[in-house]
């Protein structure tokens, strides 16, 4: 589990060279975003400068980082990639497919029997392949990253869109589907567009009760969910040099939620610590030899309109606690307006949940911190008004709270301490009472809040803020509850006011652990057998795709035209699922139930065209792929938002669906769709999307001749014979135009021609 010195030496020993190169190529000084993908280029010295958010760049992650949800798709497909080891250093981590219901021990010995098979199918396969394993229970990838193996200036890519957790330590970590990994795993280059640019300047400091989740919820609130699309964040200025590494942590895992590629900070002392306080003190020496490489040149931050697309500035000295939501993670209300908007929207203000952990909020800061509020409660005589659980962010934070007191801290106070995995925040909560579907508020400290995301029941208000006020709000019960100026009542009547939250930065006597739950893979995994049951249930070996025939698509039905928000989870919902990710016929059984049909406003409800019977999605899906008809999704705004998961794009590929016609993608899933031979197209002009009707035959007229850069011409048929004509425009390039012809992706891998 070491980090790899000598990589990362060597990462630092290109870099200068490079960057220098890049230098004189653009003309101008650059941010630390540019220095390290010039420095990460396929192909070496750079040798032209690249427009952004236009050119395509083939880049060289230093290495790929999987979570065991995503992690099975991801490696079934690279069985039939032919390669005999990972190429670069891969990690698997198991914490997705571990639910919170009773607390750590039992919740872990349940996942170990349930998702055995899952479990010994990623351990054989990683020791197969030379990847590292982190067993069950061993904590959450991102916050497993952050500890081990993310470093200043790196370049990863990880199946889970919070790998960009790892940009709380300088890296470009960035969120990519299993065929994204699996091309990088085979030795292959990686390809992007080069992002645009966002910087955020960060001036005075934190304090009192504000922390650095409100950093993000703020600019959340700014950019919304698809302001960050196609761009790298950069945060800079007095105030992120203030803020410790796993405050930036936070920070940069969110950036999902704004759409963005990923989010950075410069190369700090908070590193420096933090670097050290995780046994990685030669990564400090070699990182202090390049360190100006490791943070932008001088001018930019200087003069930051100048070379960012966008500059957004916030003062850290006047920032309020923010609390974003119910149902995204953009809609930001700073605490002292809580509560006239609550009134307004008709909230429920009684808090029912606190949760704290997630791979957002689970450092060691993190729950000092929430516990030293926790603390005030308990010696004042406080009774919490609602329930709280926690998720530590690995084995080894678990182990050092534990030692500390502070999970004694916490469990003074009735508090349930979930296994060191991801849990409620990816809907692995088993929670008492869901299924009545009352309407309910909670508070946590995770990234995402989309309706039915935590819980399954789509009147759950989740709300996102940072662990203190989890903290507080679950103790008074009360979504409005203002700390900064409100009272609460012990249980003698007495008015207590609590004090801003304190707590260190890094354990004082270091981290420990006695068990990291990390298993290296073998040195020689050719004697290795990785076994699948053909009568499994939870695995399936992957059939290839067809290739296209050459020719237009003409006939296709109209599946389904989503109406409004789709996010993955829409598409291809979590929590129960789960269990399915590794089996793609099951899996696929959940293909967008969760999105609402625009013809009736209804989920899971559409139209099929053969029998004129409403019926659920996948089976309608079904039912056309049976009489070989096929058929197409259109969908609004800001399509497949959220995860990483290429379930969302390999489930319609598998069900029969030729094409997705949006007004706008997520980064993410549009390269998922092209990746698994699919057609990613958006409207020319939006309001084409009024136009299409629920009986509609739809027939690609210039398919044939598909090209970068020229659009597409799709005609829609309506029952009483007129017809639409609607332009679809399209990103492909050459290499990606390559893959819909092969079938996908993959397809080109395993014949040896990618």
């Amino acid at each position: 589990m070491a980090f790899d010195i000598e990589m990362i030496e060597k990462v630092y020993a290109t870099m200068a060279a490079r960057v220098d190169k890049a230098r004189e190529l653009v003309g101008r000084p650059l941010t630390l975003s540019e220095k390290i993908l010039y420095s990460h280029l396929w192909e070496g010295t750079p040798s032209q400068s690249f427009t952004r958010g236009k050119d395509y760049v083939d880049f060289a992650p230093d290495r790929v980082a999987c979570q065991d949800a995503t992690a099975q798709m991801a490696l079934l497909q690279f069985m039939h990639a032919g390669k005999s080891k990972a190429a670069v250093p891969t990690t698997v981590h198991c914490d997705h497919l571990i639910q919170a219901k009773v607390g750590a021990t039992t919740d872990l010995a349940v996942a170990n029997s349930q998702s055995k098979e899952v479990f010994d199918f990623l351990s054989s396969v990683s020791n197969k392949y030379g990847i590292g394993f982190w067993k069950p229970g061993s904590g959450i990838i991102h916050q497993i990253v952050l500890e081990n193996y993310a470093f200043p200036g790196g370049m990863m890519i990880g199946t889970d869109s919070h790998t960009v957790n790892a940009g709380g330590l300088g890296m470009l970590a960035i969120g990519v589907g299993g065929a994204d990994a699996v091309d990088v795993m085979s030795g292959m280059s990686w390809e992007l567009k080069f992002p645009k640019l966002i910087g955020v300047k960060l001036t005075g400091k934190l304090n009192g009760w504000t922390a650095p989740k409100d950093v993000i919820l703020k600019v959340a609130d700014i950019l919304t969910v698809k302001g960050g699309t196609g761009a790298i964040v950069e945060y800079f200025g007095e105030g992120a040099t203030s803020m410790s590494c796993t405050g930036k942590g936070t920070i940069c895992n969110m950036g999902a939620e704004i759409g963005a590629t990923t989010s950075t900070f410069g190369y700090d002392d908070s590193m420096r610590r933090y670097l050290a306080a995780t046994g990685r003190q030669d990564v400090v020496n070699a990182a202090d030899k390049v360190a100006a490489y490791l943070t932008a040149d001088a001018e930019v931050y200087a003069n930051p309109a100048n070379y960012f697309d966008q500059v957004i500035e916030i003062n850290l000295s006047e920032l309020e606690p923010h609390i974003n939501g119910p149902f995204t993670p953009d809609r930001g209300t700073p605490v002292s307006k809580m509560k006239a908007e609550a009134a307004a929207n008709g909230w429920p203000l009684k808090v029912e949940w606190g949760l704290i952990g997630s791979c957002t909020n689970s450092s060691y800061e993190d729950m000092a911190r929430a516990a030293s509020i926790v603390e005030q409660a308990v010696a004042h005589g406080i009774t919490p008004k609602a329930e709280f659980g926690i998720n530590p962010g690995s084995e080894q934070i678990r182990y050092t709270i534990e030692r500390d007191g502070i999970i004694a801290t916490f469990e003074k106070m009735g508090t349930k301490v979930f296994t060191n995995a991801c849990g409620p925040c990816i809907g692995q909560w088993d929670r008492a009472g869901a299924d009545k579907g009352e309407k309910n508020t909670i508070v946590h400290s995770f990234n995402r809040n989309f309706s039915k995301r935590a819980d399954g029941n789509p009147n759950t208000h989740a709300f996102v803020t940072s662990p203190e006020m989890v903290a507080a709000l679950a103790i008074s019960g009360d979504l409005s509850f203002n700390p900064l100026t409100d009272t609460l009542l012990n249980d003698n009547g007495e008015e207590v006011k609590l004090l801003p939250p304190v707590g260190d930065e890094l354990p004082k006597r270091g981290f420990a652990v006695e068990d990291a739950g990390f298993q290296a893979p073998a040195a020689d995994g050719s004697s290795v057998e990785v076994a699948v049951s053909p009568t499994s249930d939870r695995l399936q070996l992957l059939a290839p795709f067809d290739a296209w025939d050459g020719k237009n698509i003409t006939g296709a039905k109209l599946l389904i035209k989503a109406f409004g928000k789709c996010t993955t989870d829409h598409i291809s919902m979590a929590g129960p699922w789960l269990r399915f990710r590794g089996h793609l016929d099951n899996i696929s059984n959940n293909m967008l139930i969760g999105a609402v049909n625009a013809y009736n406003q209804e989920a899971n409800k559409v139209k099929n065209q053969l029998t004129g019977a409403y019926d659920a999605v996948p089976a309608v899906a079904r039912a056309y792929k049976a009489a070989s008809v096929p058929s197409i999704v259109v969908g609004d705004q800001n399509y497949g938002e959220g995860s990483s998961r290429e379930h969302a794009a390999m489930e319609p590929r598998f069900l029969g669906v030729k094409a997705v016609l949006v007004k706008s993608f997520a980064r993410i899933h549009e390269t998922n769709l092209k990746k698994q031979g699919m057609l990613a197209l958006t409207f020319a002009n939006e309001a084409d999307y009024d136009k299409i009707q629920e009986d509609d035959t739809i027939n690609f007229l210039d398919l044939t001749d598909f090209a970068p850069g020229k659009p597409l011409t799709l005609e829609f048929v309506h029952t009483d014979g007129s017809k639409d004509m609607i332009l679809a425009n399209h990103t492909y390039n050459e290499s990606q135009i390559g893959w819909f012809v092969a079938g996908s992706a993959l397809n080109l891998i395993a014949a040896g021609k990618a």
